[in-house]
């Protein structure tokens, strides 16, 4: 008997396209149109303090963290998707593999699962991107994020985690006409932490919409730019 339950969901109107990156930033052609990654939107609001923390360790070092965290996170996301999926894990590596042990009390409380590792868009925000996992957690319907990280994080850190998974709950809420209201970041830390962090929906769309238009704008001053010089 399965652990994990799945929903049949009606995707067709979900696109199947994978992001590719412009200028720096991912974006995804759905229905002739561009729109870019919610992650790339929300990168300019820690542009400077990325910048900054590049400028006191060195690019070399940057590049090769920045490398080794994609790496960690990815694992630990497949196995988290595996065991969701009800399969076999596939990784043998010993930190994705710590890291997931860290999380599975967590993720066993997800249940009745929308959606994993779907890609989603949203002609009124006008942003698309891939969510982990739209599921009950503790029987509530939430959007739910899996993060890795070198050490526990505060919550004032992961404020663009919060406005990610509120715009995944709005794009699906525009699809299948439900409203998600509960956000969910599970968050695995090298150090041993494991920290769930649960947030409303409310608190998050105001500084959304304003955060897309920001992101509008500055890619749009940046393209009048290339295209001066």
């Amino acid at each position: 008997m399965s652990k994990f339950n799945h929903v049949d969901l009606d995707k067709s109107k979900l696109p199947t396209v994978k992001g590719k990156r412009v200028d720096g930033f991912r974006f995804y052609s759905i229905n002739g149109k561009n729109y870019p990654s919610i992650t790339s939107v929300l990168s300019i609001r820690k542009k400077k303090e990325l910048q900054d923390w590049r400028d006191k360790i060195g690019d070399k070092v940057a590049d090769w963290e920045m490398g080794r965290a994609a790496r960690r996170g990815k694992a630990t996301h497949t196995l988290i998707e595996q065991y969701i999926k009800n399969e076999t894990p596939s990784i043998r590596d010993v930190l994705p593999l710590g890291l997931f042990k860290l999380m599975k009390p967590y993720v066993d409380q997800i249940n009745n699962i929308h959606c994993l590792e779907t890609v989603m868009f949203s002609d009124k925000l006008t942003v698309a991107g891939q969510v982990d996992c739209i599921a009950e957690y503790n029987g509530k319907l939430s959007v739910i994020d899996f993060k890795t990280a070198n050490k526990e994080r505060k919550e004032s850190w992961i404020e663009n985690y919060f406005l990610q998974t509120c715009a995944y709950s709005m794009m699906y809420e525009e699809h299948f006409g439900t409203k998600i209201d509960q956000l969910v970041i599970l968050i695995a830390g090298e150090d041993g932490t494991m920290v769930p962090f649960i947030k409303d929906r409310s608190e998050y769309e105001d500084k959304l919409g304003k955060s897309i238009e920001e992101f509008y704008k500055y890619y749009q001053e940046k393209s009048k730019d290339k295209d001066v010089s």
